[in-house]
């Protein structure tokens, strides 16, 4: 029986392999043949969770009390912690009774805001490049998105100067990141001023991922959109525990800011999901106090990632500028060589994992995202790779070998 006759909704046929769940299937291939990956592609951290967020953990599962539904929107030990953590970390100051809400990652948090305030139609602003959820859950949504397509000579900022006039009058919402998610760019404090001036000027609701702002280096210190007067009124602001506390398996982020807009992504997740586990969310706590210490050595270790990566390129002819923060580098590809054609030809090649720029958008065409990911012996050997094979930035051959499906 045939049953052509089941199709998937409109909105799924307009969505593109997701290239993380694609480049899983290449490396399973590869890894089948017996080659000894060195995966930089995804970013997973590679340590493991602090052991007193797991003993948390474990203390919170003996807790029958935990063992029932938790509350829609997150228990208010947990969105008291959010909150004291913000002012402790910018001075913000928020109300855990309608400012602060837990989320299953943030990546459920940014796509389930574009169902709940995107209508068929509805011009949204996404950089390009960007983390896919910030361009996939608008289109999800039937959102039309408008790339503001970033370039290196302005550190990857977005120009609000480039938006035509007639698109921000229609514009309903502007997504972003800084520190930035591929790039690794990071934003002064006047930009978020300039970019509140120009939301509230056009009315457009702004939503800022801050998922990366605690991996920070050499004294800089990120600025938190919330921080700008006169945000709260307009924004929300994301983050994540899974980067800096190495939790990307436990899956606990939160959204903080204007209470209005927390409610109507509350109100739609309450149709969804049953938030999180409160047992996780004690265990969440736990990270969100942890002495700053901690935060400190998570720093060193990618900082000492990023100094000995960014040296070795160099030796192989690429010019890496040292980023500021995040735990990436934005690399550019060898002349002639599309994003797609680099990376595959890396990895089959080399069996190193990077991420084709184009996966971010049509603005990360001509780049990898390389995920520091790995301790300084693996980032060696791969350097070593690289070099065994003549992969430099000005000697490289593309290869079509391993027909991937990416585009």
């Amino acid at each position: 029986m045939s049953l052509d006759w089941i199709t998937p909704a409109d909105r799924l046929k307009s969505l593109p392999p997701y290239v993380f769940a694609r480049l899983d299937e290449l490396k399973a291939r590869v890894r089948e043949q017996g080659v000894d990956l060195i995966d930089l592609g995804m970013g997973n951290p590679d340590g493991p969770t602090p052991q007193p967020v797991v003993e948390a953990a474990m203390a919170a599962l003996q807790d029958t009390r935990n063992h029932g539904y938790p509350p829609f929107e997150g228990t208010a030990s947990f969105r008291r912690t959010i909150t004291e953590w913000y002012h402790r970390r910018y001075g913000v100051t928020l109300d855990p009774e309608g400012e602060a809400l837990p989320l299953l990652g943030s990546k459920e948090g940014l796509a389930h805001l574009a169902i709940a305030y995107i209508n068929p139609g509805d011009l949204i602003l996404v950089p390009s490049p960007a983390y896919p959820a910030h361009f996939r859950g608008p289109v999800i949504a039937g959102g039309e998105i408008y790339d503001i397509l970033l370039k290196p000579d302005n550190g990857w900022l977005i120009d609000l100067a480039t938006i035509p006039d007639e698109v921000a009058q229609r514009a309903k919402i502007l997504y972003f990141n800084y520190p930035s998610n591929p790039t690794a760019a990071t934003a002064p404090r006047e930009f978020f001023e300039e970019v509140v001036a120009f939301a509230r000027k056009h009315e457009i609701m702004l939503v800022h991922d801050l998922c990366y702002a605690e991996l920070a280096f050499d004294g800089y210190q990120p600025t938190s959109l919330l921080e700008i007067p006169g945000a709260k009124d307009i924004s929300v602001e994301f983050h994540t525990l899974s980067k800096t506390y190495n939790m990307a398996g436990w899956r606990v982020g939160f959204v903080v800011g204007n209470r209005h807009i927390i409610q109507g992504l509350r109100t739609l997740k309450t149709n969804l999901d049953y938030g999180i586990f409160a047992a996780l969310q004690t265990a969440a706590e736990t990270a969100l106090r942890l002495p700053d210490v901690y935060v400190h050595e998570v720093q060193a270790r990618y900082r000492s990632r990023r100094d000995f990566l960014i040296e070795g390129l160099a030796e192989l002819g690429w010019d890496v500028p040292k980023t500021r923060a995040t735990m990436y580098l934005w690399v550019p590809c060898p002349p002639g060589s599309t994003s797609t054609d680099f990376a595959l030809t890396v990895l089959e090649k080399t069996g190193i994992v990077v991420t084709p720029g184009n996966a971010f958008g049509r603005g990360g065409e001509g780049y990898v995202r390389v995920s520091l990911i790995a301790e300084q012996e693996r980032l060696g050997e791969a350097l070593r790779r690289l070099k065994q094979h003549n992969i430099t930035y000005r000697s490289f051959s593309p290869s079509t070998a391993i027909a991937s499906g990416l585009d």
